[in-house]
């Protein structure tokens, strides 16, 4: 049996012949003759989706960053040269993952190339020249894969060195700013000198980085030329982990660029190069300077030791013209520069150099001196917002992600669309929030050619024709008369209104998605499972425990219905005691369903599935952040007792059993009258079976009072559990 070197879940890349792209997850198997992939973990004898036998002359190509739908997958393409359209295209939503793939193959195809020599075989191999080096040290991103029809015709070289090759090269009028720094340190040796002398001086200190400006040979610039201005400092993270960073135009960047306020992508030119729409947030005088734009190419590559090299220029494109309210500033030059460093206390450091030749435009440059600097300044200081990003967090292994980016060809095919664009880029957050799951095909799907990908609106309908579809298997066709039921606390669905509830909608809230144990993926929620029929909102001297046993309650109304209910005790402790108790009510569980084995399991199964998704949407900024918006188990953060009557199930939730849960409760209980709160409750999903997550029900509450709690009256005779 064949010993299998590397396995795992990655992504199956193609493009249709009609140019557009699909992405389905499969399961990989490397082995040290055969590559493999399954729809699904291959048991015995399970026949995989295709096959790829692997010997000495297969080729690994790294084809780059790929875009699909506006979410990036970094892609490797594995083939034989004997056979070249036999390959197997595959891909990696991190780069990472990427590279340890494309390292396992190439061990396997240098496995078999020995054994070739040990045996006597003549093996040839081949290094492919790029013709854009121009004396820089040689990188894995100078040629596309279209050179690889080349190999045949110099079979008869055999000095030549396997190598496997990817991109374009950057585009000739793009300045590669690191070549005169490669060269300089190759002559003289030292993998520490951070700068070139004889082109820059340090300016300044800030913040942990030293500021270089570039020594010019003229005593002046003209206006149309602006001085080159770099950052430097080390950030104690991986390349790659910084390199995933940089290239991100989603919400992430807020965290550490604070000159980012929007981005999108216009054209996509190969796996290395693409045009990009960027916004820039400058803070110099913002009622009276117009904000600044730009148009420009990205063009990025890895070097053969590891480090990343990313490269700006300004462009004019057909589709990315000047926007209404906006200067369009000029990048003569720019971007980054990722080295590894020796590590530190088995921490990995990196060497990130910045740099900018930015022209801004518009009066400001001219009439205010400092304008220019202080705004370049703004730009540079991203690296110490790296560093910040990566020291505030212990943990080392980042999740998965996806950067997003949005077409703008596509946000201006119509003038509503345009609308949507502005006001979109107006609150500095992207127009669209589509998660990884939106474009990724089932990976259970039967087919794995066939499958045709649409327009970003399609892929979204598509997912919340999905959504309704598994609503209506899970739940029954006959709505419920919510005219039957009460509580003490009224329901007003008005925006304004003031000590009342609403039922929130489900969207608003972010669950794991069907891919979820894959690629970390989370999905709007969508419908509830159950409705929300009534709240009640009681106080007493004591704690009020089993409150369905009340007569007259919602819950006992839809007990005479034949309805089955899921009630949620709130217990709030102090010298009074409050309880907001909330009724969701359902038609009949489905057999077998998460939902029906909660019901009936037992306290540990129900402590470990139990989840609260809390929010609040309008308050205080401390209060905000003291509740955030975390998913919890509720069983494993406060003491949860559960009840089952003959048609509910109630859950007395004691958040006076936690001390942090208590803390955060004195806060807000102060200024409950301020406050709108979201809580949604839902299951936790651990198995893809379980998968997506959906909502038993989700309740809005503003601006509740406390003088309007009510002392209820709780029969004495104890219902069974």
């Amino acid at each position: 049996m064949s010993k299998v070197v590397y396995e795992g879940w990655m992504v199956r890349y193609g493009r249709r012949k009609i140019g557009r792209s699909y992405i389905h997850m499969r399961y990989f198997v490397l082995e040290n003759r055969l590559m493999a992939y399954y729809k699904k973990k291959p048991q015995e004898n399970v026949v995989p989706i295709k096959t790829l036998l692997i010997d000495g002359n297969c080729r690994v190509e790294d084809r780059g960053l790929k875009m699909h739908h506006g979410h990036m997958v970094y892609v490797l393409s594995v083939y034989n040269k004997k056979e070249k359209y036999h390959r197997i295209t595959m891909a990696a939503f991190n780069i990472q993952e990427a590279l340890i793939w494309k390292e396992k193959i190439e061990y396997v195809i240098d496995q078999h190339q020995e054994s070739q020599a040990a045996n006597g075989n003549k093996y040839h191999s081949f290094e492919y020249k790029s013709g854009v080096d121009g004396g820089r040290k040689s990188t894995s991103s100078d040629q596309e894969s279209q050179f690889s029809a080349a190999e045949d015709e110099d079979s008869c070289r055999p000095s030549l060195m396997r190598r496997t090759t990817i991109g374009n090269g950057p585009p000739e009028s793009v300045l590669d700013w690191t070549k005169e720094l490669d060269s300089e340190l190759a002559n003289q040796n030292n993998n520490n000198q951070a700068f070139s002398r004889k082109y820059w001086r340090l300016l300044q200190c800030q913040n942990g980085l030293r500021i270089f400006e570039e020594l010019l040979e003229v005593d002046f610039l003209p206006k149309s030329c602006s001085r080159a201005m770099k950052a430097v400092g080390v950030v104690d993270a991986s390349c790659e982990e910084i390199f995933e960073l940089v290239m991100s135009m989603d919400a992430t960047r807020f965290e550490w660029d604070c000159t980012f306020q929007y981005g999108s992508l216009v054209e996509e030119v190969d796996g290395h190069t693409a045009i990009l729409y960027h916004r820039l947030q400058l803070d110099w005088f913002p009622t009276v300077v117009w904000p600044r734009d730009l148009c420009y190419l990205r063009y990025w590559r890895r070097n053969d030791d590891g480090s990343y090299v990313v490269l700006f220029q300004s462009r004019k494109h057909e589709n990315c013209g000047p926007q209404p309210g906006f200067v369009r500033a000029h990048i003569e030059s720019g971007g980054y520069n990722i080295s590894p460093l020796k590590p530190f206390n088995g921490r990995p450091r990196t060497q990130v150099q910045h740099l900018m030749q930015i022209d801004l435009n518009g009066w400001g440059v001219n009439y205010v001196s400092s304008f220019q600097q202080h705004c370049l300044l703004q730009m540079l200081n991203s690296v110490a917002g790296l560093r910040e990003y990566f020291s505030q967090t212990d943990e080392r292994v980042a999740t998965p992600r996806i950067p997003v980016m949005i077409n703008m060809k596509s946000a201006s095919v119509s003038s509503k669309r345009r609308l949507s664009f502005r006001k979109a880029s107006v609150r500095g957050t992207p127009l669209h929030t589509a998660d990884k799951n939106d474009v990724l095909m089932d990976e259970y799907s039967d087919d794995d050619e066939d499958f045709q990908v649409g327009d970003q609106e399609g892929v979204s309908s598509s997912l919340e024709n999905d959504v309704k579809q598994t609503a209506r298997e899970d739940e029954p066709v006959d709505e419920i008369d919510l005219s039957i039921f009460s509580g003490n606390l009224r329901r007003d669905d008005h925006d304004k209104a003031r000590d009342c509830w609403t039922i929130s909608d489900g969207n608003n809230f972010r669950v794991r998605g069907k891919n979820f144990f894959y690629d970390k993926s989370k999905v709007p929620a969508g419908k509830h499972l159950m409705d929300l029929v009534a709240v009640d909102w009681f106080k007493d001297t004591k704690r009020m425990d089993h409150v369905a046993r009340r007569h007259g309650c919602a819950a006992q109304v839809a007990s005479d219905k034949g309805l089955f209910s899921i009630i949620v005790n709130v217990q709030v402790p102090g010298s009074t005691h409050y309880s907001m108790v909330f009724y969701f009510v359902s038609k009949a569980l489905v057999p077998g369903s998460l939902l029906q084995r909660f019901v009936d399991g037992d306290d540990e199964f129900r402590n470990s599935r139990l989840k609260l998704i809390p929010s609040v949407p309008k308050g205080s900024w401390i209060v905000r952040q003291s509740v955030g918006s975390t998913p919890c188990l509720l069983g494993k953060a406060v003491d949860c007792n559960y009840i089952r009557g003959p048609r509910y199930l109630e859950i007395d939730v004691d958040i006076g059993s936690s001390t942090v849960a208590n803390g955060v409760l004195g806060l807000v209980i102060g200024v409950v009258t301020s406050l709108v709160v979201d809580m949604a409750f839902l299951l936790q999903g651990n198995t893809t079976d379980e998968l997506p997550e959906r909502l038993i029900g989700a309740v809005r509450v503003s601006h509740l009072a406390l003088s309007s709690a009510i002392v209820p009256v709780l029969d004495s005779t104890d219902q069974p559990s």
